[in-house]
């Protein structure tokens, strides 16, 4: 790979008016890491929206160095499966239904569907078929997944206005940065509060990513942001419902909203995310605003990016991924295993926690019911493996019964987790893994994500179909507009229901 060492955008600076308009796999270790900057005093509380949108008026794609590039498209191309596998859901129909009794100009593509609707709308059923497997990208700054909610805006609006992929690929890395920035500050918070930070702090990070796109100064930006402040919402009680993958569709549509009308002179105000009443003040964060603005370690979040290999939710991966591990080493058999103790975080709660799943949906988010799934060796990267008649399985039931979970406070990292095993002998095993490391040999990680897009794609696209996706992606700088992609995205993916 490259050198990392290059400039680094997002270091803070003194504002002074405005801004010029510029046009993983997994390791074992120990439960405890410190993954978060310092916070530092160099900014004003009253700077930060300011701040935050300065630098991305100020991004440029000569900024973004080649392995940030790299990652960027490996979040487009892990994006398009998840969107393809995802729009034969009953909600993406449901969604594609209302648009079309809706009506409205075709701006923009609606992925799998061979429909076009308005950018808004695309970008809100697009945003919901790229969750809705819940097997997106995620980044533990922002506790949430950056990519559904950046990537169908940027392509609704790159769509209508002809933009290039080195524009795309500029606003997408500067909203993916603001969401995580803002989620330094309030991302814990929130998320303790009952806020689904990919909805919240998602769609002021679309918005980000749209006002870049259109080319707002600083002040237009900052006017995006306070509009999308004042947008976002999404409870966690959601979690396992179809409500879920609709937050991310609608903090999608709703940022790009927000800055289509900052584009138009619509007004807001310019501290919306630090005033008081504002977006830390009501959903929630900490007094150390520093934070926002502080360099994140490596220079760029885009370098902590995770993507998932089990089509759960995340919090899940480190259990599964220590489960695996030992039955692969000790060689377990179903009979083998007399309990089984899954020690994770306390944020686990009301996130992943459900103890007997009743459908494909929760099983993803239950604990107990994934751990048994890898100590059965079912390939939880597989989507039939969370289907509804799965959850059922005799085999896994029984396991699931053994195991008993346990939430440490004093644990706070959704990505830690150990596994304890009594066997039958009486022989007790344990593995503890770190899911949240991302992946340090780039290339290895492309491997495993063209496969896994292969996978999930393969009902959808012949393998030359596969082959020319893959190759667009990662020609994705040398394309004027993004037509070839959409046009590609437009096809019949699965049977609509009208």
């Amino acid at each position: 790979m490259p050198s990392t060492s290059v400039k680094m955008p997002w270091k803070a600076r003194n504002l002074s008016g405005k801004s010029a308009n510029r046009s993983g796999r997994g390791t074992e270790m120990s439960m405890t890491t410190t993954r978060k900057p310092a916070p530092s005093s160099a900014i004003q509380i009253a700077d930060i929206t300011r701040e935050l949108a300065a630098r991305c008026a100020d991004l440029c794609y000569t900024d973004l160095p080649e392995d940030v590039r790299l990652r960027v498209r490996q979040c487009l191309l892990d994006w398009i499966g998840v969107t393809l596998a995802g729009a034969c859901e009953p909600l993406v129909h449901m969604l594609a239904e209302e648009a079309r009794e809706q009506g409205g100009h075709a701006q923009a593509t609606v992925v799998g569907h061979a429909m076009t609707t308005s950018s808004r709308q695309a970008a809100l059923i697009n945003g919901s078929a790229s969750h809705a497997l819940d097997y997106d990208d995620v980044n533990m700054a922002c506790t949430g997944h950056p990519s559904v909610v950046l990537i169908p805006a940027l392509l609704a609006l790159a769509e209508s206005r002809g933009a290039s992929g080195r524009d795309f690929m500029t606003a997408f890395a500067a909203g993916y940065e603001t969401m995580c920035q803002l989620g330094l500050v309030c991302g814990d918070a929130q998320y303790s509060n009952g806020f689904h930070t990919t909805a919240t702090l998602g769609t002021l990070g679309a918005a980000a990513a749209c006002a870049r796109l259109l080319q707002l100064d600083a002040d237009d930006t900052a006017t995006a942001l306070g509009i999308a402040s004042t947008m976002a919402a999404g409870l966690k009680s959601m979690f396992g419902t179809m409500c879920k993958p609709l937050h991310a569709g609608r903090a999608s549509a709703d940022g790009l909203q927000a800055a289509q009308l900052a584009a138009r002179g619509f007004t807001s105000r310019a501290d919306a995310i630090e005033c008081p009443q504002g977006l830390i003040a009501t959903h929630g964060g900490t007094a150390s605003l520093g934070a926002a603005v502080a360099t994140p370690n490596g220079g760029w979040h885009l370098r902590h990016n995770l993507f998932k290999f089990h089509a759960a939710c995340y919090g899940t991966h480190a259990a599964i991924e220590a489960a695996s591990h030992l039955r692969l080493q000790h060689a377990l058999r179903v009979d083998d295993v007399c309990r089984v103790t899954v020690r994770a975080s306390s944020a686990c709660e009301g996130v992943c926690n459900i103890a007997e799943p009743r459908t494909g949906l929760e099983a993803k988010f239950s604990l107990r019911h994934t751990v048994a799934m890898a100590l059965a060796g079912v390939d939880t990267a597989g989507l039939d493996a969370f289907s509804d008649e799965a959850v059922y399985a005799p085999e896994v039931v029984a396991l699931r019964d053994r195991v008993q979970v346990l939430l440490a406070p004093q644990c706070p990292d959704l990505t830690l987790s150990e596994v304890v095993i009594e066997t039958q002998s009486g022989t007790v095993l344990r593995q503890r893994y770190d899911s949240g490391r991302p992946a340090s040999d780039l290339l290895e990680q492309q491997q495993r994500l063209e496969e896994k897009f292969r996978l999930l794609v393969k009902s959808v696209l012949i393998p030359d179909e596969c082959d020319e996706l893959i190759d667009l992606v990662a020609r994705l700088d040398e394309l004027t507009d993004l037509s070839p992609l959409a046009g590609m995205l437009a096809r019949q993916a699965c049977a609509d229901r009208h």
